[in-house]
């Protein structure tokens, strides 16, 4: 099969740092390659892929040292490439939320539509009413409460490559909060939960500027109080298996919708099982008793620490390869391209582009 993948512009595929999206796109491209398919990613130049590689962009826009940049001339720039080379491709896969649509009404039905973020937003609705011939697939049933009537294919949970992963079955001591420093991942929680059963904490995360006033006013405080918490601050894919496979549990501590919470299952697949706040996808993703524990408060959290201690990390290994491996997530799209292709419509011939 000829595969578009469609990644978004602001981290590189992989990220170097933090980043989910841009995560995903990259492992499940070098899943479908591995599986003997053709496929070409569109992404910054910097990516790291098995797969033909189409640069749309110099370098990724986060870490792009340039003080002025547009998101949406890059994004469009990216699209018009795509669409240039539309007949090349047997299904074009996109993970850059709803930008395409007008650009791809004339070939809807063999594009996939990978939503990755919260969908409940003022203005969502109408653009999912209005542009109803898109396949869409969710990450997490919980993701698409917000739109019920949008034009779900599926709902296909995230995946990552086991190789990059180490599992541990030797902790060393210490809880792990993974992600950013915001107010909705709650890392307040996690200093607390530390604090309250007398364990060290190492919290890895990036500062957003917009979360930057939240952190020195509300985070670094704690920190000063707290001397058995560590910030480490951003590490990339070539430090998560020491830091997560040495950690006890990971607290997932989080306040807010979460659409799917992907270092969950890199800390599944390190051994480390989680310890996280019931909000959004994680009932899909833990699982009590076997992965780690669901919980509703900071007390419970506190518990749910002692009782993760002794799950079976080797068992949460397993359950992640089978659950939650970039080649379980591979074969569930290929099941859906294939739906595509067996539907598939005549389609108009493509308009020139000047």
């Amino acid at each position: 099969m000829r595969i578009a993948q469609v990644a978004p512009l602001y981290e590189a595929v992989p990220p170097r740092l933090y980043g989910g999206t841009e995560r995903v796109v990259a492992h499940l491209t070098d899943a479908l390659i591995s599986l003997g398919h053709q496929v070409t990613l569109f992404a910054s130049a910097e990516a790291r892929t098995s797969a033909a590689l189409a640069p749309v962009r110099d370098q990724a826009i986060r870490l792009d040292p340039a003080p002025l940049k547009s998101d949406l001339a890059a994004h469009l720039s990216m699209l018009h490439e795509v669409r240039r080379r539309a007949a090349d491709f047997d299904v074009i896969h996109f993970h850059t939320d709803l930008i395409q649509f007008p650009l791809f009404e004339h070939i809807a039905g063999r594009t996939l539509t990978t939503l990755h973020g919260r969908l409940d937003l003022k203005d969502l609705p109408e653009v999912y009413r209005r542009w109803r011939d898109f396949p869409l697939v969710s990450i997490s049933h919980e993701q698409r409460r917000p739109l019920p009537f949008a034009n779900w294919m599926a709902t296909v949970h995230h995946g990552v490559r086991a190789d990059l992963f180490a599992p541990s079955a030797a902790p060393r001591g210490y809880l792990a909060f993974l992600g950013r420093i915001s107010p909705e991942k709650r890392p307040d929680r996690a200093i607390r939960i530390a604090q309250r059963i007398g364990m060290p904490l190492k919290i890895a995360a990036k500062v957003d500027k917009v979360d930057e006033a939240y952190f020195r006013e509300e985070i670094a405080p704690m920190l000063q109080d707290a001397p058995q918490v560590e910030f480490i601050g951003e590490i990339g894919d070539a430090e998560k298996s020491s830091f997560l496979g040495g950690a006890e549990a990971l607290l997932f501590p989080i306040a807010w919708p979460e659409p799917f919470g992907l270092v969950m299952i890199e800390a599944m697949a390190c051994g480390a099982p989680v310890v996280a706040f019931n909000c959004g996808s994680v009932p899909e993703v833990v699982e009590p008793g076997v992965t780690g524990f669901i919980v509703e408060d900071e007390e419970q959290a506190a518990a749910a620490v002692q009782a993760a201690r002794r799950l079976d990390r080797r068992e949460i290994r397993r359950r992640f390869e089978t659950r939650f491996s970039a080649t379980a997530m591979a074969g569930r799209y290929l099941a859906l391209y294939d739906q595509l292709l067996a539907q598939g419509q005549p389609e108009p011939p493509l308009a020139a582009i000047a």
